[in-house]
């Protein structure tokens, strides 16, 4: 699986270096914080529709939600392990870009460990959350599960499904559409694939390992282990969270729009003419 591993490694990096390229040279009134942003926000795009992609091929193959194989699972878990931790990196260098370009701090006039120190307390839940996945549940998923439970590594890649409208929202906005038709679809798709993939999905692996095994949905958490229901809890708790804070955002957008007496669906000039 090294082999595996180092495609990631090699294939991530050299897309965000892609897309830096292709920006700077499409967009040539674009800061570097610009290119930088919406690199990463492609990336982020790209990894998220390749997990969702190999989640959906996982649970749909896997009949016997514990004692079914897939090869994709360790697969894509080594493959995609060097994303998590070069998309901190990236997500550095958007910070770092964006504090200079304001010209606010001298701080920012050169890489430092103020400045990693600063974006780290600024971004701490994205970090969490990436290392996480690194240090917790990449080792769970490679070496002690006893080969149980493909389905539900399945599930838990199709978390990534709403990372791409997420990314698309950002990079409409950067291109000056946050007003236009488009960008309100995709609102709503956020919404609706963030609620889908990242909270309908517990009850949904709860009623699937009841139907399984002949249990009420209401009582499958009686049957699985302590530590399967904490694990799930702390998992699903930031999704709320930030389902919650997308929710919010949502109702200020509207509310200003209806303030202003706009039309959410009405379409804006995007600052790149």
């Amino acid at each position: 699986m090294f082999s595996v591993f180092a495609c990631g490694a090699v294939f991530f990096p050299g897309l965000f270096y892609s897309f830096r390229k292709i920006l700077r040279s499409t967009f040539a009134n674009w800061t570097e914080a610009d290119v930088v942003a919406v690199s990463e926000r492609l990336l982020s795009a790209v990894h998220g529709a390749l997990a969702t992609t190999a989640g959906i091929v996982v649970v749909s193959s896997c009949k016997e939600v514990m004692t079914d194989r897939h090869w994709l699972v360790n697969g894509f878990v080594w493959f995609g392990a060097p994303y998590m931790a070069y998309d901190i990196y990236a997500m550095y260098l958007s910070h770092y870009h964006s504090q200079k370009v304001k010209g606010q701090d001298e701080a920012y006039r050169g890489h430092s460990l103020r400045t990693v120190k600063r974006f780290l307390l600024r971004d701490r839940l994205l970090v969490l959350h990436h290392m996480t996945l690194l240090l917790v549940f990449m080792p769970i998923c490679l070496f002690y599960r006893r080969g149980l439970g493909d389905f539900f590594i399945g599930c838990f890649f199709t978390t990534e499904g709403s990372t791409p409208f997420v990314s698309l929202g950002k990079i409409l906005i950067q291109l000056g559409l946050q007003d236009s038709r488009l960008h309100w679809i995709n609102g709503v798709t956020v919404l609706l694939s963030f609620f889908c993939c990242r909270i309908l999905l517990f009850p949904f692996m709860y009623w699937m390992y009841g139907r399984q095994y002949g249990i009420p949905l209401y009582r499958v958490p009686l049957a699985l282990p302590l530590h399967c229901n904490l694990g799930n809890l702390a998992i699903l708790a930031p999704q709320v969270y930030w389902f919650l804070l997308l929710c919010r955002k949502a109702q200020r957008l509207y509310l200003r729009s209806r303030a202003q007496g706009e039309d959410p669906k009405g379409t804006d000039r995007p600052k790149t003419q």
